[in-house]
């Protein structure tokens, strides 16, 4: 082959490799896909890391409504002690804080866990336990009961034991057994 057809068969080669790549408009398109796909996801993303600290509170209240009703079992009372339950719960953590108290409510004792979110958009979680009077076989006796309630919406920022949700339709206390308005019934 003569040289000078090689040098223009080189060049035509060369030619060829520098026109493929990506321009600027197709750089621009992908970008703004990933943009927007970025920001369709990051909100779902989001959401899902306060629903997973939400779990502390909701397992938290439930293992202090358990063990209040061991301890009522054996003492025939309540306490407002997280301590004296022995269940490994400190009265705060990184998301939340907790409260125990007992209170007469509609002429029934009512022991109360609460847990307050220190971080925004974080649900708080109210337990109950109560006793109640079951008829079985003619025979009537008192029977512990438990109830965990969700709060049906995201906390403001600070809120903690000195600043509850109490009063009107966000008030945990209801009659032992209700529901309390503002509240859901997560189950026994």
């Amino acid at each position: 082959m003569k040289k000078e057809l090689k040098v223009k068969f080189l060049q035509h080669l060369n030619k060829k490799r520098r026109e493929e790549g990506f321009t600027l408009i197709e750089l621009l398109v992908v970008v703004i896909i990933i943009g927007i796909l970025a920001a369709v996801a990051l909100p779902s993303l989001l959401s899902q890391a306060n629903k997973a600290k939400q779990v502390e509170a909701r397992n938290n209240v439930g293992s202090m409504n358990r063990a209040q009703q061991a301890y009522h079992l054996e003492n025939s009372d309540c306490t407002t002690s997280i301590a004296v339950l022995g269940v490994g719960i400190p009265t705060q953590t990184v998301n939340y804080q907790y409260k125990m108290m007992k209170v007469t409510h509609f002429g029934k004792t009512i022991c109360i866990h609460m847990s307050f979110s220190i971080k925004e958009k974080l649900k708080p979680y109210h337990g109950q336990l109560y006793t109640t009077d079951v008829n079985s076989g003619g025979v009537v006796e008192a029977v512990t009961r438990t109830r965990l309630f969700e709060y049906l919406n995201p906390a403001p920022a600070g809120t903690d034991a000195n600043n509850p949700y109490s009063g009107g339709a966000d008030n945990p206390l209801t009659a032992a057994g209700d529901t309390p308005a503002g509240w859901k019934d997560l189950g026994k």
